[in-house]
C-alpha cells in the first residue's frame, strides 16, 4: 500500500476509535447526569421575611463538556431551592463560584494508603451545589479547656492545618445555622455536609426552620425505590441517597444503606478510636454530648451484610444508572432519616483523590447537549412521576411534592370540573416542591396536572372554605 493511502488509512481507523470513545462516553451517567440551566435564577432567604427574594444568580449547571478521559462541568454552585437563613450569625449569602469541575469518566481505586477528606470542597452534587465532610474547623485546645478554630474562637495551636485529637462535627454543632435545605455558605461557597434533602421531609424533624423559611432540598426519600444518583465525590467516584438495593448485586428489594460507624461506650474522651491514648478531650455532656466530635465515633465491620458500608461510607455495587456496577458513596441516614455520620464521604476516600476545581478546559472538548424532543423539553427515562399533593382537602395553597430527583422543569396546572385552567405554576428542575395557591379559588372539586417532556400525572383534590 502506498505510503500516502496507508497514513490516510490510520487517520480514518483514528477516528472512528475517537468517534466510538466519544459516543461511548455520552452514555456515562458523569457526563448525562448534571442538571443543566441557562434560564432558572435562584432565590434566598433573610432573617425574619418569610418571602424568598431573587439573587438573580442562574442556578444548577450551565455547560457540560467532555473529551475522552474527561468531563468539565461550568456551574455557579446555587441550587434552585431557596437558601437561608442562616440564623447562627453567619453573614454569608450563597454567591455565584463561576467554578469550573473536572471529572475523570474512568475513576480509578487508591491501592495506596487512603486519603483523608479535607476542610471545603470534596465532592459536587448534580446541581453544582458543593460537598463538604463532617468537619467545621472547630477542634478542642486541651491547653485552654475550650474551643479553638473557625468563626468566634481563637486559633487552634498549630494552626488550621494542626492534627488534634478532639475535632468537632458540623452536623450537631451547627445544625442552627443551617437552612431547611440543611445547607449553609462559608464566605459564599454555599454546600451541604450531608444528605440534601430538607429538614421537613424526614420522618422525625430535628429543625423548625422549614416552618418559616421552606425549602426542599435537591430530592426526597422515598424508602420504596432506590435513591436517586445525586452527585460525584473528588476521587470521581459516584454519590447516591440514602436507599439502594440490599445485596450488591442488585437483589434483595430496597433497603435504607446503613454507615458502620457507631457511637462509642465513653462518658470520658481519653482515647481515640483506635484505642490509643490521646490528649484529652471535654467529658461527654449536655454541653458536648456524645457525637459532637468526629472521634465519638467507631468503626464496626459489618462482614457479609451488603446493606452497610465500609469505611469510606461506600460499596460497589450495581446501580441503575450503572448496571455493570461501580464503587458507589451513599448519603447516609438513620432509621428516622436523620444524617448519619460520617453523612456522605469519608473519613477517607475509596479512590485517587484530586482538587477537582480547575480554572480553564485545557483540552479539545465536546459540548454535551440534552436529549429533547420535538418540543425542545429535556426526555425523562422514566415515564411517570410520583408525587404527592397536599394537605388535600386544601384551603389556603396546594403543595406538589416530587418524590426522588427531578431533572427537568415540570408544568403544574389546575383544573376546575368543567376544565377550566384555573391557576399554573411550574415545579424547577433540580427542586422537589412547588405551590399552588388557593386563597381566592372557589370552594368545590380540582384535578391537578402535573407534566413533562413525556410524563403525565394527575391527582384529585378538594378545596374548602
Amino acid at each position: 500500500m502506498p505510503k500516502n493511502k496507508l497514513m490516510i488509512k490510520k487517520i480514518q481507523l483514528l477516528s472512528l476509535l475517537f468517534v466510538c470513545v466519544l459516543g461511548k462516553a455520552q452514555t456515562n451517567p458523569v457526563i448525562t447526569s448534571w442538571l443543566q440551566n441557562n434560564t432558572l435564577t435562584g432565590t434566598y432567604y433573610v432573617s425574619g421575611n418569610p418571602v424568598a427574594i431573587p439573587n438573580n444568580i442562574l442556578v444548577n449547571c450551565q455547560k457540560v463538556e467532555y473529551s475522552p478521559s474527561n468531563v468539565y462541568v461550568t456551574t455557579t454552585g446555587v441550587p434552585a431551592y431557596p437558601t437561608g437563613p442562616f440564623l447562627d450569625g453567619n453573614p454569608s449569602n450563597a454567591t455565584n463560584q463561576n467554578a469550573i469541575f473536572k471529572f475523570p469518566l474512568n475513576p480509578a481505586q487508591n491501592t495506596g494508603s487512603a486519603t483523608a477528606t479535607t476542610g471545603g470542597n470534596i465532592g459536587v452534587f448534580i446541581n453544582g451545589v458543593a460537598l463538604f465532610d463532617y468537619r467545621d474547623g472547630v477542634s478542642w485546645n486541651a491547653a485552654t479547656n475550650a474551643l479553638c478554630g473557625g468563626p468566634g474562637n481563637p486559633p487552634c495551636p498549630g494552626g488550621p492545618g494542626a492534627n488534634l485529637p478532639w475535632n468537632r462535627d458540623a452536623i450537631p454543632a451547627e445544625r442552627a445555622g443551617f437552612d431547611c435545605s440543611k445547607a449553609h455558605p462559608a464566605m459564599g461557597n454555599y454546600h451541604h455536609h450531608q444528605n440534601p434533602s430538607a429538614f421537613k421531609l424526614d420522618i422525625t424533624v430535628i429543625s423548625t426552620i422549614c416552618s418559616v423559611y421552606d425549602a426542599n432540598g435537591l430530592y426526597s426519600i422515598d424508602s420504596a425505590k432506590h435513591s436517586p444518583f445525586i452527585g460525584y465525590a473528588y476521587d470521581g467516584f459516584p454519590i447516591y441517597g440514602a436507599y439502594g438495593f440490599k445485596n450488591a448485586n442488585g437483589t434483595g428489594g430496597i433497603a435504607r444503606i446503613k454507615s458502620s460507624y457507631q457511637l462509642r461506650s465513653i462518658t470520658t474522651r481519653t482515647s481515640s478510636p483506635s484505642g490509643a491514648t490521646v490528649t484529652a478531650g471535654p467529658v461527654v455532656s449536655a454541653t458536648y454530648p456524645l457525637g459532637y466530635f468526629r472521634e465519638d465515633y467507631e468503626f464496626i465491620s459489618h462482614a457479609g451484610q451488603d446493606d452497610y458500608l465500609d469505611v469510606h461510607n461506600g460499596r460497589f455495587c450495581i446501580t441503575p444508572e450503572y448496571p455493570a456496577g461501580i464503587y458507589c458513596y451513599f448519603a447516609t441516614v438513620d432509621n428516622k432519616w436523620n444524617s448519619a455520620y460520617p453523612y456522605v464521604v469519608g473519613p477517607t476516600f475509596y479512590g485517587v483523590y484530586a482538587n477537582r476545581k480547575v480554572t480553564s478546559v485545557t483540552e479539545t472538548t465536546t459540548t454535551y447537549s440534552l436529549v429533547t424532543n420535538n418540543t425542545g423539553m429535556l426526555k425523562l427515562k422514566n415515564e411517570t412521576i410520583d408525587v404527592n399533593v397536599f394537605p388535600n382537602p386544601s384551603n389556603d395553597f396546594i403543595a406538589i411534592q416530587y418524590v426522588g430527583l427531578n431533572t427537568e422543569n415540570l408544568n403544574v396546572e389546575l383544573f376546575d370540573v368543567l376544565g377550566k385552567l384555573v391557576q399554573k405554576t411550574i415545579l424547577n428542575q433540580g427542586s422537589a416542591i412547588a405551590y399552588l395557591d388557593t386563597k381566592t379559588i372557589y370552594a368545590g372539586n380540582y384535578v391537578v396536572k402535573i407534566s413533562g417532556s413525556n410524563v403525565i400525572t394527575t391527582k384529585n383534590v378538594v378545596i374548602f372554605k
